[in-house]
């Protein structure tokens, strides 16, 4: 089967709900919501068998001897495919049987022939695993678990953004972005609340999702799965039987991407010791939020990046590049934010602005909006800001010829706690608790 999916004019958008159901797994009630139900067979998998095969052998290579549960739990497969595939191997002199571990079980050890086997297979691939999904049944899912989700309503956005003091205008444009599923590019000078709405927007959205452990691209791996970006939810049904042990339920990802970010984290991340591909960040964030934060300061030209992301986001399809120049299709299905406090002539173009969703620019607040931010954020602690607290710190601003930035009144009341910690007395605001905070924060510039 073809690492690419059917040619489509409009990508995954196009997909029918034919092509769905040709590549969608068949699914089995777990916890009370859907979930992919086990494959009972090879074809099951829409996985080659003699991949699964040469995966098992591989696994039993690197191990003294080995029982069919134990091979099952790793590869998380089936116990009766595991069995038949250990049977084919003692076929082809790859592995002798020790003797039986229960019922349906044996004990196994790979023989030299199997070893011998097992290095030719490793020098084409190093992964040792869980069994690999097809992309199809992966863009297919993905499909599928969007389509079915609720989005959020109006308050519940509105209600995600509480914490922030923001105008009318811009609560009312990130409303639109979630809704619409489209992308947000978010403007404006630095310390005013961008990176916060982009998280605060994330967590209006939620749900959970089920992504596979690891793709199979034309024999090879890529894996998908993340413990540091994605976050398991339950124990995905483990032990029941019922649910395919390739996937694995999280919550819905969110990955923010810095400065750290080049073109070639971009693509797939090939590893020479290890021989397997690991899939790039905003893979990984499929059905999720992909965050590029302080747009602009990356180590690569702005319009490189802008570049490499017109066609996704037009198309909400990606190509990434195998060892062998190979170029694979892949689903783009995320909510992307793109965050920058650089003038937006000098990071962006007409073209790339057109392709994002919406725009939203986020200001410095006004005199009145930084003492409500204040307040607000004063009252986290039970302590009421006093009023003419904030009035004497706005005039200092205004003798300083200091900007107002959103994040300066939660940064002064926390050097406010460490004076008050430091001092072992209870939380307070006054004046000369914050002359000191202030100094401690802004220092002589």
């Amino acid at each position: 089967m073809s690492a690419a999916l059917e040619p489509s004019i409009d990508g995954f958008d196009s997909y029918s709900e034919t092509r769905i159901d040709r590549f969608l797994p068949d699914f089995v009630e777990c916890d009370g919501a859907p979930a992919p139900r086990v494959a009972e067979t090879f074809d099951e998998t829409d996985v080659d068998a003699a991949l699964l095969i040469g995966l098992t052998l591989k696994l039993a290579a690197s191990v003294p001897n080995f029982t069919t549960e134990w091979s099952s739990n790793q590869l998380c497969l089936p116990m009766q495919m595991v069995d038949e595939i250990c049977w084919r191997l003692k076929d082809d002199k790859f592995v002798e049987i020790l003797g039986e571990n229960g019922p349906f079980s044996y004990r196994y050890t790979v023989t030299d022939r199997g070893r011998e086997q097992a290095r030719r297979l490793l020098e084409i691939s190093g992964y040792v695993g869980p069994a690999p999904v097809s992309l199809q049944s992966y863009a297919a899912m993905l499909q599928w678990q969007i389509a079915e989700r609720s989005m959020p309503k109006a308050e519940d956005i509105r209600a995600a953004l509480e914490a922030l003091v923001l105008p009318n205008e811009a609560l009312q444009v990130t409303e639109l972005a979630v809704s619409s599923g489209r992308s947000l590019f978010l403007f404006g000078p630095p310390g005013n609340g961008k990176t916060s709405v982009a998280r605060m927007l994330h967590n209006a959205i939620g749900g959970d999702l089920w992504i596979p452990y690891c793709l199979n691209l034309d024999g090879h791996a890529v894996r998908i799965f993340d413990p540091q970006c994605h976050q398991r939810v339950g124990n995905n049904g483990e032990g029941s039987g019922k649910v395919d042990g390739r996937w694995v339920k999280i919550r819905r990802p969110l990955i923010v991407a810095g400065g750290e970010m080049t073109i070639d984290s971009l693509d797939l991340s090939y590893s020479p010791s290890l021989r397997f591909y690991e899939a790039p960040l905003h893979v990984k964030a499929n059905g999720g939020t992909f965050v590029i934060d302080d747009f602009g300061r990356q180590r690569v030209d702005p319009s490189e990046l802008l570049n490499r992301w017109i066609i996704p986001l037009e198309h909400q399809i990606d190509h990434l590049t195998l060892q062998t120049g190979q170029k694979v299709e892949v689903p783009f299905k995320l909510m992307l934010v793109v965050a920058t406090n650089l003038q937006v002539s000098a990071v962006a173009d007409p073209a790339f602005l057109r392709r994002m969703g919406y725009r939203v620019h986020l200001d410095k607040p006004t005199p009145q909006g930084y003492a409500r931010i204040f307040q607000r954020y004063a009252a986290n602690f039970d302590f009421p800001a006093p009023a003419e607290l904030i009035s004497y710190l706005l005039d200092r601003y205004q003798a300083e010829n200091r900007d107002l930035r959103c994040c300066e009144p939660r940064d002064l009341i926390e050097r406010a706690r460490d004076i008050c910690r430091l001092r072992n007395t209870p939380f307070t605001l006054n004046r000369e608790i914050m002359d000191l905070a202030w100094t401690g924060y802004f220092g002589n510039l």
